[in-house]
């Protein structure tokens, strides 16, 4: 199949992200949300992102109009899928939201559309259940920034096809990504990996080992990572991380189990940035 058209369902932080990356080496883009204010928010979010890129000198203001003008803000899910060869589903992490939008992209889409889910922890075989055709859906799980981050990792479920694999792997390499695949496994390899590392900071800081401050500290410069899973999990927002913990500690125990510093912040409304406080305080 020859990809030329991509629909991204979900025009958040994630999904415009998507939509701006693909759009760039120039494939037709159609981003839909329910929410027409959502869709106004992205348009906005994929201008001033492009914005940056000017001023760092790498593309120019032609080439934002071409981008931008590669892509649709579609709030009609049937007209957004309508040309798809490929559709990026990036909505809520909420399993059963996930099972009925593809069994709506089932029917709305050419029936050799591959249908990709960036869910970073959910079954893509379970997502995959409503869908006539299973060996054409895959999970292509973005990491976020989307525009910045390099890997794109692609999940097999039971039944994805070898065919769909490749077709993914290859349309990740046209859109500047590599990837690395994994079969089905409930957190694939990034989150399993992220969330242990994540939940032994937060025991070391209630074991009264050493603060926050010291713990990010160790992990930005004696590992090199960009930020400390404390900043890191107010960014990406706590609120999205307890679900992840209590989804893995039901298939691998009690290692995964959220802390109570943790659900003590979430259930006093400080989820992390967007709230303008979680582990740390923000401006806001």
């Amino acid at each position: 199949m020859n990809i030329q058209n991509v629909a991204v369902i979900g025009a958040g932080t994630m999904g415009n992200g998507i939509a701006q990356v693909v759009s760039t080496p120039g494939y037709r883009v159609w981003i839909n949300d329910i929410n027409e204010e959502i869709l106004e928010k992205a348009k906005a979010s994929i201008s001033a992102s492009l914005d940056r890129i000017i001023r760092k000198g790498k593309i120019n203001a032609d080439d934002k109009r071409e981008i931008l003008g590669r892509i649709t803000f579609m709030p009609e899910l049937k007209e957004a899928l309508k040309d798809a060869d490929v559709v990026i589903e990036a909505v809520l992490e909420n399993l059963e939201l996930k099972k009925q939008l593809f069994g709506k992209l089932d029917t709305f889409c050419k029936p050799k559309a591959i249908l990709a889910s960036n869910t970073s922890q959910f079954s893509i075989t379970a997502i995959a259940s409503g869908v006539a055709d299973p060996s054409r859906v895959i999970g292509m799980h973005w990491f976020n920034p989307p525009v910045i981050m390099k890997l794109i990792e692609i999940v097999r479920g039971l039944e994805t096809s070898d065919e769909t694999v490749e077709q993914i792997r290859q349309f990740a390499a046209s859109v500047g990504k590599e990837v690395v695949v994994c079969r089905d496994s409930q957190g694939f390899i990034s989150t399993r990996v992220l969330v242990a590392l994540r939940l032994e900071c937060y025991r070391l800081l209630e074991e009264g080992v050493a603060t926050k401050e010291d713990i990010d500290k160790t992990l930005r410069l004696a590992f090199g990572h960009p930020m400390g899973q404390f900043e890191l999990a107010d960014l990406s927002g706590l609120d999205i991380e307890v679900p992840i913990c209590e989804a893995l500690a039901k298939v691998y125990g009690e290692r995964y189990r959220p802390p109570q510093a943790l659900l003590q912040l979430v259930a006093a409304g400080r989820i992390g940035r967007k709230s303008g406080n979680g582990w740390y305080d923000y401006d806001v």
